[in-house]
């Protein structure tokens, strides 16, 4: 005997309005009792709301994205005859029910795509050892719902190595799964005294030294350092250093500075900088490229797709210019300053950042002679600028001042040699030297 009935977001504290991220389970899905059925996210925790009852869903009412409230209906659940089963023998008290209780909460949930073993016990899952584990601080701070995090932890997969393929990054189980394959079929050594594993830093009570404030990460600086974190352990990064003589193209920039401002436009050296670096990766097109999954192929890209780095408020973000190939100056100059607000007014979309091929970090607003950037994988090579200074230059046997663009190349040295990045950046230095190369 069966009967339906509405399942209600329960009593979920002091929270109004609370945003659902996922929806754990679809029509025709049979669930058992304390199944997560849903995942909810406020501003200070993620959390599961579990199924009161066993039985089928047959129709789900809400959609990832919605806010919902205490009492809202989540869905319409068919009930079997398992509850009252499961309620008769908790209530009797027997010797077996503490038992009956553990096993259950040991069984898969609806995400689970495998059947429990025939005996009601999975077998214990491998948990790989190498330096793919680094513990769990960064699993802490990872965008994933208890569910998935209990998930991971079963598998021993640290959060913090697994890319989020879920609403605004979030991982979900799909994504522990392939990530855990991905590491199983490599040609990684699991022994203990084989690999290597990174030390966790031990937590340290500061307090204890002195005054302290603690300060809240922003969601966007937690992700984009989780993204930072995984390039940097998992790409070789080489750095080539350069400079340019930028004196004839700063000149070319100003001649057309006030033809731009009538146009409402910006001319920033940041433009020129994007159809410079085009010209460069079409005469290297490694540089335009990424690694396949399996590392065993190179995918060259026909696009040119060229991200900027843009300080924000709330962290640092990349839209991208699409196509700067097919584009002018001005075009470009004009699709930077939307960008950039729009990212300082956080109302960049997921297609404003996707996409990109290569990415131009610019400092010289600030200073410095140089940095290190990091790679921003999946792409291979990343351009820092520094700010450019008049500097005393040795030419005809005689020293002239010049202006002087430093500029950083970091790159995957799995898919590109020191040779090649030198050449690179060579090329670089000359097409920015001479503006007319940019036209070609």
């Amino acid at each position: 005997m069966s009967n339906q009935r509405e399942i209600l977001i329960p009593d979920i504290g002091d929270f109004e309005s609370v945003e659902i991220i996922d929806i754990l389970v679809k029509p025709d899905d049979k669930v058992k009792q304390e199944d997560p059925l849903i995942t909810l996210e406020s501003d200070k925790a993620t959390m599961d709301i579990p199924s009161p009852a066993a039985g089928i869903i047959k129709e789900i009412k809400l959609k990832p994205g919605d806010n919902v409230t205490e009492g809202t209906v989540i869905l319409l659940l068919e009930e079997t005859e398992q509850t009252e089963q499961a309620s008769t023998t908790a209530d009797a008290g027997t010797p077996d029910a503490p038992a009956t209780a553990q096993q259950s909460s040991e069984q898969p949930t609806a995400q689970d795509s495998e059947p429990p073993a025939a005996t009601g016990q999975r077998p214990a899952p491998h948990t790989p050892t190498s330096s793919e584990i680094v513990g769990t601080s960064n699993s802490a701070r990872a965008h994933a719902s208890p569910s998935v995090r209990k998930f991971a932890h079963e598998l021993g997969v640290d959060l913090g190595l697994v890319r989020g393929s879920g609403r605004k990054g979030r991982i979900i189980q799909d994504d522990v799964k392939a990530f855990t394959k991905a590491v199983l079929s490599s040609d990684r050594v699991f022994d203990k005294n084989a690999g290597f594993s990174l030390p966790e830093i031990p937590p340290i009570d500061f307090s204890k030294f002195g005054r302290t404030e603690t300060l809240p990460i922003s969601r966007l600086k937690r992700i984009g350092g989780q993204n930072l974190h995984r390039s940097w352990i998992n790409v070789p990064h080489v750095t080539q250093f350069d400079e340019a003589d930028i004196t004839e193209l700063e000149g070319f920039r100003k001649s057309k500075k006030q033809e731009a401002e009538k146009q409402g436009i910006k001319l920033t050296l940041l433009t020129f900088l994007i159809k410079a670096v085009v010209v460069v990766l079409n005469k290297y097109p490694t540089f335009n490229a990424s690694l396949s999954p399996n590392g065993e192929e190179l995918i060259l890209k026909k696009y040119f797709h060229i991200g900027f780095a843009v300080n924000t408020d709330a962290g640092l973000m990349v839209p991208v210019i699409k196509d700067a190939d097919q584009k002018g100056l001005f075009d470009i100059a004009r699709e930077l300053a939307e960008l950039a607000t729009k990212a300082r007014d956080k109302k960049l979309g997921p297609a404003d950042m996707q996409g990109g091929c290569f990415t131009i970090s610019s400092l010289g607003h600030i200073g410095g002679t140089g940095f290190t950037p990091i790679v921003n994988t999946p792409e291979v090579a990343i351009l820092g600028v520094s700010r450019s200074a008049m500097k005393p230059t040795y030419i005809d046997e005689q020293f002239v001042p010049r202006l002087i663009l430093p500029y950083s190349l970091s790159y995957d040295h799995r898919v590109i040699d020191g040779v090649i990045a030198a050449e690179f950046a060579q090329y670089l230095s000359a097409v920015l030297t001479d503006i007319r190369q940019i036209l070609l």
